[in-house]
């Protein structure tokens, strides 16, 4: 009884500090200083919400498709290693339009999944398991030559039933903003 008692006085302490300390700007959209377009073109990101705030660039969606041209997607069918490539150079153009390196990266969460296709059987069972263990394998190895030596940011690495956008690979994260005019 005692607990729930703390708890509940805590609450409505934390309640009441937060209406007081201004909570609502903490909801409110962020723009920009003197509305200036975030990271990117408009048209640039259609999806996603990129942008920088306080010096970091925050960026999501980051697939195999993105930044290609429509007759040129990959399909689920092409080697896990392509969409790796792919997802890795948009992922440095990205950084570079907004003035971020790869080595300025802070952080990543990396979503990979296996083909869903009508020609690729779905493994189970142990094999499942192997299948996601050699992407995550053959991810590593491609990850690590896009950063220079101990630069690698930290990551999280997760795999997931689907990804949209004909994608096995997909990356959200948060670099450091280094250069204040963008690359473009």
């Amino acid at each position: 009884m005692m607990i729930d008692t703390r708890r509940w006085c805590l609450g409505k302490f934390t309640a009441m500090m937060t209406a007081l300390t201004g909570a609502p700007m903490i909801f409110a959209q962020q723009t920009p200083p003197g509305g200036a377009q975030s990271a990117g073109a408009a048209g640039d990101r259609p999806r996603r919400a990129n942008h920088v705030h306080d010096g970091i660039y925050y960026f999501s969606g980051t697939g195999s498709n993105d930044g290609y041209s429509r007759e040129d997607h990959v399909l689920v069918t092409e080697p896990f290693e392509k969409h790796v490539t792919r997802t890795m150079d948009a992922l440095k153009r990205s950084m570079e339009r907004a003035g971020c390196t790869m080595d300025s990266i802070l952080h990543l969460e990396v979503f990979i999944c296996l083909p869903h296709a009508d020609s690729v059987p779905m493994p189970t069972g142990k094999a499942r398991f192997d299948a996601h263990k050699a992407q995550y394998d053959a991810l590593n190895k491609i990850y690590s030559t896009y950063f220079s030596p101990g630069k690698a940011p930290s990551r999280a690495c997760m795999s997931v039933e689907w990804i949209p956008g004909d994608s096995l690979i997909e990356m959200v994260g948060s670099a450091l903003v280094v250069s204040q005019t963008p690359a473009g």
